[in-house]
């Protein structure tokens, strides 16, 4: 039954693609009703603000490609993924190489492990190295969503920090007198020759927008929604309406900085909350644990008299 199925899986993957190779796929309705309302909803320029930093070879950029125009076909947006590689500086193409290459790497478990069972003599099925190799297949698969969740949390929290501080330094420099876009400017370059990731990100975002053409408050707004970080987009927003108040726009700022800090001071009263509450439940368990190791003894004991 297992011989089936893989030799049926393997013709059926190369009938398939001969017939993609064969008939190039043309590009779908969803693909092209969604470039439409991209030319409809566009309002102005836009710039890269996060380039990817990473290194991909040239295999994996054509299979990340490929996969690109294959999601970019069938509609499949994935935004969430994309803010979340915008934000730990990776391409989108190189991550969809990556999850198919481990996602085949994880095949190779059923020769491996059906060897190993053949020379330990153990038994010939190969159903259990089959599905085996299908289990790690589909953990391998999943694996970069996994960490790149991770990372890209860890990163937007440190962002929404850097915001904060981002605000405190345009409200003071309001406060000196300073236009909007001056102030935007020289908050970002208090960090002086080496500023962190963050402000990093924000002075690229404003020095492109002097490049493109748009106001330093749309380029935020682009930052914002590249990354997925809404208080970005929100402050965007704001300057967008009180621009040319500066009383307003500084009240509103040190207004928003305060909210961040209280946010971030609850967010990590929370997480030293759940740290507590495991290490009681370690403690519990070690406790436990060392009164069986006493009484063992003497309910052994006891049973045997």
């Amino acid at each position: 039954m297992v011989e089936t199925a893989i030799s049926g899986g393997v013709l059926g993957l190369g009938l398939f693609v001969l017939i993609r190779a064969l008939f190039p796929p043309r590009p779908g309705l969803v693909a092209r009703l969604l470039a439409l309302d991209a030319v409809r909803q566009d309002d102005g320029p836009r710039l890269r603000l996060v380039p990817p930093d990473e290194k991909v070879g040239a295999f994996r950029r054509s299979l990340g490609v490929r996969l690109a125009r294959l999601y970019g076909a069938r509609g499949w947006e994935a935004r969430s993924v994309k803010a979340d590689l915008a934000l730990v500086g990776r391409s989108f193409e190189g991550f969809l190489a990556t999850k198919a290459l481990l996602g085949v790497s994880g095949l190779l478990a059923f020769p491996v492990l059906a060897g190993w069972l053949a020379v330990m003599g153990w038994g010939t099925s190969p159903a259990l190295p089959f599905w085996t190799a299908v289990a790690c297949a589909v953990v391998f698969f999943f694996l970069p969503d996994l960490q790149v969740r991770r990372d890209a949390a860890a990163r937007r929290r440190d962002f929404r920090h850097a915001v904060g501080a981002f605000l405190d330094l345009v409200s003071m420099n309001l406060a000196g007198g300073r236009g909007v876009p001056e102030a935007l400017l020289m908050a970002v370059s208090v960090s002086g020759e080496q500023p962190n990731w963050a402000m990093q990100r924000i002075k690229e975002a404003l020095a492109g927008a002097r490049i493109v053409g748009i106001t330093p408050w749309q380029a935020l707004g682009q930052l914002g929604e590249e990354i997925d970080v809404d208080e970005l987009r929100d402050l965007s927003a704001a300057l967008a309406l009180v621009a040319d108040d500066g009383a307003k726009v500084r009240a509103s700022l040190a207004a928003r900085a305060a909210t961040l800090r209280r946010r971030e001071l609850a967010e990590i009263e929370g997480r030293a909350g759940e740290r507590s509450q495991s290490m009681l439940v370690a403690q519990l368990l070690l406790c436990a644990g060392f009164v069986i190791f006493l009484s063992f003894p003497a309910a052994m004991k006891m049973l045997g008299s």
